[in-house]
C-alpha cells in the first residue's frame, strides 16, 4: 500500500507541478498567527511581549508562530545578553518581500467584495 500511496503521491505533484510554489510559499507563512505576526513586524522590530499584545496571542501560540518564521527565514532573532536578556524579532529579507505580495493579495480581496473591518488596523490589536 505504501508504494501506491507514493506513486499516488508523485502523480498528484506532477499533475500540480505550476502550483507547487505558491503551496510551498503558503505552507511557511499560512497560519493566521504567522500572518498576524508577520503583519506585527511590518512597522519593525518588536520584543516577545510587544508581539503578544500586538497580535492577541497567548504564549504558547506565538512561541510556535515565531519558531516557525524563523525557521522558515522569514523572521530574523536577535537576543541581546545583556542583564536581563531580551529577544528580539523582525522581518528578515524575504520576510519584507513577503510583506509586499501580501498588499497585493489584500488588494485583491478588496478589489473582489472582501470587507476590510473598521478600525485603525483591522490585522493588528495594539493595547
Amino acid at each position: 500500500m505504501p508504494a501506491e500511496t507514493d506513486s499516488r503521491q508523485r502523480e498528484i505533484e506532477s499533475q500540480n507541478a505550476s502550483a507547487c510554489p505558491v503551496v510551498r510559499a503558503i505552507e511557511q507563512v499560512g497560519t493566521p498567527w504567522r500572518m498576524n505576526v508577520v503583519y506585527a513586524l511590518e512597522g519593525g522590530e518588536r520584543r516577545f511581549n510587544e508581539l503578544k499584545r500586538a497580535t492577541g496571542a497567548r504564549s504558547k501560540t506565538l512561541s510556535d508562530a515565531l519558531d516557525e518564521l524563523v525557521e522558515n527565514d522569514v523572521v530574523v532573532r536577535r537576543m541581546e545578553e545583556d542583564a536581563p536578556v531580551a529577544v528580539y524579532y523582525a522581518l528578515s529579507a524575504k520576510g519584507e518581500e513577503l510583506v509586499d505580495a501580501l498588499a497585493e493579495l489584500d488588494q485583491w480581496a478588496q478589489d473582489w467584495g472582501e470587507a476590510v473591518p473598521d478600525g485603525p488596523n483591522p490585522r493588528l490589536r495594539d493595547d
